[in-house]
């Protein structure tokens, strides 16, 4: 009788023990392929824009070789979405405040593109297809309307998207925005809604050329 409570003992720990190593390996693993992505400072590109102290450097990802070093066996750009790495160089004194910034993509016919949430990229791309500049600008999907994820689903667009809300003086901060369009010669991105913390000051607006890869 012991002998079988003993057992059963057992088998609990293990369905406890089992599912909690495997989540330990799975962060260690993310952690280590995050650490093996790291964006170079933004002075160190040759698209970006400096104004009051502070650099915006733009990358747009439209190549198999750039999505794998950031997304790994995923290639955003392959389903019709581009991601833009942007790196912010604050070498001012003052906090920057993020929580308002805006990113847009403009094509070059002046078409403007809104940035598709990070949330809602996983549910996108569900066949692949070439990507296309395309003529007016199309709006975010809803999580809420699609029923399951696609192949978008891995943990490096979340994960990889740009999250800061404050930029400390003499920091830096990066991250991915996503657009729901094509890549060609001629595109800019504009930035707008950056602010000084904490008068609320609001910056000049940043519009930085695009290069195609």
């Amino acid at each position: 009788m012991r002998y079988t409570r003993n057992m059963s003992f057992l088998r609990k720990c293990l369905l406890v023990l089992v599912p909690l190593v495997a989540s330990i390996a799975a962060v260690q693993a993310a952690d280590k392929d995050k650490e093996a992505f790291k964006p170079g400072p933004a002075a160190s590109y040759s698209a970006k824009q400096t104004s009051d102290g502070l650099t915006i450097a733009a990358v747009p990802y439209d190549s198999p070789e750039l999505a794998k070093q950031a997304f790994g066996k995923m290639n955003p750009y392959q389903y019709g979405v581009l991601p833009v790495l942007i790196v912010i160089q604050n070498d001012s004194n003052k906090t920057i405040q993020l929580q308002h910034m805006t990113v847009e993509y403009i094509d070059a016919d002046r078409n403007r593109v809104e940035a598709t949430p990070a949330r809602d990229v996983p549910y996108l791309g569900t066949h692949p297809k070439k990507p296309k500049v395309i003529d007016t600008p199309i709006p975010g999907v809803s999580v809420s309307s699609r029923a399951k994820k696609g192949p978008l689903s891995g943990w490096e667009i979340e994960g990889r998207a740009f999250t800061p809300r404050m930029l400390p003086g003499k920091e830096s901060a990066s991250g991915f925005f996503y657009f729901q369009t094509g890549h060609r010669s001629g595109a800019k991105l504009y930035v707008t809604g950056l602010q000084e913390a904490p008068s609320g000051k609001e910056l000049l607006y940043f519009e930085i050329p695009l290069e195609t890869h």
